[in-house]
């Protein structure tokens, strides 16, 4: 049975997927407002350069948007001044606003509308031709937009798929029909977002379990389950003073995640490295002895790190050029069941990944496409102690985290008084504003001591029964 954990707070929805007791993935996406992967927008041409063959978008935000321009877009002959529709495929940065496409999608459980051209498409997982050519026979056909026909829509009749292809069309003309009379840049189009990618991906074939907080999200996925008729969900709502995350051991290998070793069942270990260009995977057979020789063992370790490094990279929500440095290896089949075996764990996989064959030097390259940020990125932050060659837990997060704690002290003991121990890199932004510390742990009903100590990596909270207990920790004391 697959499950599917979704919790809502005040600035932050997470959504993890397990998979007969086992985390596959995590996503998470803020409320800030920011525009996300998935949005349409009405934008204006604000500035091109054609030397890096990108334009320049203002879609009401205040960072303009980029686009590149490619024949195969049909975008090549926009000009500065021209208003567009866009969608957003790749969340800001720092340094860049949002990337955008003009050849925006609308997507639904069977199907995607697609405005790049007016023609027919399947998966390619969808490897029967009598289906194809069933529907091609039996879908309705649209003059000017193009359909692409999802995976799902093999367990469905026609008419449900041409139903899903009316609302899709509706969706698409209202959206035309804003840009057309909206007198600024702005948005046009959003749907439920990463809740609704979720849904859309649940499989008829699997029993799922979905956990929600949230009641207004309870709610919308109620009413999506009972439009389903062909679905084995069952809904629960979390309802405990705990969160969601906490409750379910979830948080824990979350943060099990900032550890750049994975230990493998077999004995060996991977070693998972971020730079600034790519993400470096290193394969040890560590304390693999299982094989009979050396050229085994490496077979083994590589094989069961192939297994794991497919659920770390989709777990970790890791992107871009992944360069994995397996084990040396000379058999040629034994390379083939490796590559397959690392294949085979995306399969599943929503972002288009491509993997290549082995290099002389037994390097495996992976290409995935990015999709919103790591998990790491909206756990840490840049360690300001060490002039940004570290990595720290932020502030906020670990809040979330002794908010937790304090909960379950609160449930079950009766002291006010609560001591926190934390690492002395956030001496300065808790004492620089106590009161909204001590708010966003909830807290404000204690009596607060806190200690900051030296290359304290976690954090720890604990209350106080004693009053030699109390005495001896008074210079801590930070509140109440």
């Amino acid at each position: 049975m697959k499950e599917i954990f979704v919790e809502r707070t005040s600035s932050l929805l997470r959504i993890a997927i397990k998979n007969n007791n086992k985390l596959e993935e995590c996503y998470i996406e803020e409320d800030n407002n920011h525009p996300l992967p998935g949005e349409i927008y009405k934008g204006v041409v604000k500035n091109i350069v054609p030397a890096i063959k990108c334009a320049f978008i203002d879609i009401g935000w205040n960072k303009n948007a980029y686009m590149y321009m490619d024949s195969k877009f049909h975008n090549k002959n926009i000009k500065k001044g021209q208003e567009l529709i866009v969608e957003v495929v790749k969340e800001e940065t720092s340094q860049k606003g949002p990337k955008v496409t003009s050849a925006f999608t609308i997507p639904g459980r069977y199907a995607v509308l697609m405005t790049l051209d007016k023609k027919l498409y399947f998966s390619q997982k969808i490897q029967d031709e009598s289906i194809k050519s069933k529907l091609r026979k039996s879908l309705k056909k649209l003059d000017d937009v193009g359909i692409m026909i999802r995976t799902n829509a093999e367990q469905v009749e026609a008419e449900i798929i041409n139903e899903e292809i009316d609302n899709l069309y509706g969706i698409y003309k209202n959206i035309k029909k804003q840009a057309r009379f909206s007198m600024k840049p702005g948005l046009l189009y959003s749907d439920e977002g990463t809740i609704d990618r979720i849904l859309r991906d649940i499989f008829p074939s699997h029993a799922y379990k979905i956990i929600v907080n949230d009641e207004e999200d309870y709610n919308y996925i109620e009413a999506f389950i009972k439009k389903q008729n062909n679905l084995d969900i069952t809904l629960l709502h979390h309802q405990e003073e705990r969160s969601l995350f906490d409750y379910y051991g979830i948080e824990r290998e979350l943060l099990a995640l900032r550890n750049p070793r994975v230990n493998l069942s077999c004995g060996g270990s991977i070693i998972i490295e971020k730079t600034e260009g790519m993400v470096v995977i290193d394969v040890n057979s560590g304390k693999n002895v299982s094989g009979s020789s050396l050229q085994k063992t490496s077979y083994s370790t590589n094989l069961c790190a192939a297994v794991e490094i497919a659920r770390q990279v989709r777990l970790r929500n890791l992107s871009g050029i992944i360069l994995v440095d397996f084990i040396d290896m000379d058999d040629i089949e034994h390379k083939r069941e490796v590559l397959a075996t690392l294949k085979s764990g995306f399969t599943e996989d929503k972002n288009k990944t491509v993997i290549y064959d082995f290099t002389e030097l037994n390097l495996v390259q992976i290409a995935r496409r990015r999709r919103g940020k790591s998990i790491n990125d909206y756990m840490e932050e840049p360690c300001s102690h060490c002039k940004g060659k570290g990595k720290r837990i932020k502030l906020s997060y670990l809040e979330n985290l002794i908010r937790n704690a304090l909960i379950k002290i609160h449930k079950e003991q009766l002291s006010e008084d609560i001591y926190i121990e934390l690492d002395e890199n956030y001496k300065d932004e808790v004492l620089g504003d106590v009161i909204s510390f001590i708010k966003e742990i909830d807290a404000l009903n204690n009596r607060v001591y806190v200690s900051f100590i030296s290359n304290f990596d976690y954090f720890k909270v604990e209350p106080l029964f004693f009053s030699n207990q109390i005495k001896n920790l008074e210079s801590y004391k930070i509140y109440g």
